[in-house]
């Protein structure tokens, strides 16, 4: 799960080649590049024109707030849900839905590389109150080692598209397609040991709602047909349930070393 935003944003908007000119623990101002202007922005007539005079336009700022609630300090509020984050998982997942990354060597020994499987997941929590959580895990795909805060892990690994001079990758004992069904299998079973209260009370005001609506419609046949889209409605918004969502994944080769202190 990601559990420092600020981390987070600051890792996505580097990768991005984004300049962060100013940043602390929870406020950080980040230069855009002229592609995520585009995507985070919504300026498509002032790039449209810039295009038609050829000149190359000026990207704008961020100025963003992590902090946990809203301060009055002239910061756009960054927080799970919050519409710029969903831009962001949007603009993640149609971008960087898979990749396969290899951690650079110095290229002057035989490395061997080790599989992980990385994946971030949105956890959706839905009913009488919505609620998200992001989950960053890892699998070792030779000895099946499973790793929860991947990405957090894996910070200050430099990693390529391609693979440094005499590395080798080590061939997956696990595949793939096994390796997402162990990692929604264990994060199924960490669910389940949650504390399931807000199931119980979304379909006590789910049952509510249903027994308000047949007192106002009884006996009202002629609203029989609006009853019964009202009551589809109403256990769409509160019916209770979990939806798991993969934002992006990848296959990460690693050097045994840095496998080994992940696992550690």
């Amino acid at each position: 799960m990601i559990t420092n935003l600020n981390d987070f944003l600051h890792q996505y908007f580097t990768i991005h080649d984004c300049e962060i000119t100013t940043e602390n623990k929870t406020e950080m101002t980040i230069r855009l590049t002229r592609e995520l202007d585009q995507v985070l922005m919504n300026r498509p007539f002032y790039w449209h024109y810039m295009d038609k005079i050829g000149r190359e336009g000026e990207p704008m700022s961020l100025y963003l707030d992590t902090s946990t609630e809203k301060k009055d300090n002239n910061k756009e509020w960054i927080h799970f849900g919050s519409p710029r984050l969903q831009q962001i998982f949007h603009h993640i997942k149609n971008n960087a839905r898979f990749t396969i990354l290899y951690e650079e060597t110095s290229g002057d020994n035989k490395t061997a590389l080790h599989p992980w499987l990385v994946t971030n997941i949105m956890v959706h929590y839905c009913g009488k109150q919505k609620k998200e959580s992001i989950h960053s895990m890892g699998l070792q795909l030779i000895n099946g080692m499973m790793k929860s805060d991947m990405m957090n892990h894996m910070e200050g690994l430099s990693m390529d598209l391609r693979m440094s001079d005499y590395s080798f990758t080590i061939s997956p004992i696990i595949k793939p397609a096994s390796g997402f069904r162990r990692i929604f299998h264990y994060l199924e079973n960490n669910l389940l040991e949650e504390d399931m209260q807000w199931v119980k009370d979304s379909r006590n005001a789910l049952n509510e709602e249903i027994q308000l609506l047949d007192y106002f419609f009884h006996q009202q046949e002629e609203n029989k047909e609006i009853l019964e889209k009202e009551k589809e409605r109403l256990t769409e918004r509160l019916e209770p349930r979990i939806e798991i969502e993969i934002i992006n994944a990848g296959l990460f080769y690693l050097t045994e070393e840095s496998s080994r202190h992940i696992i550690q």
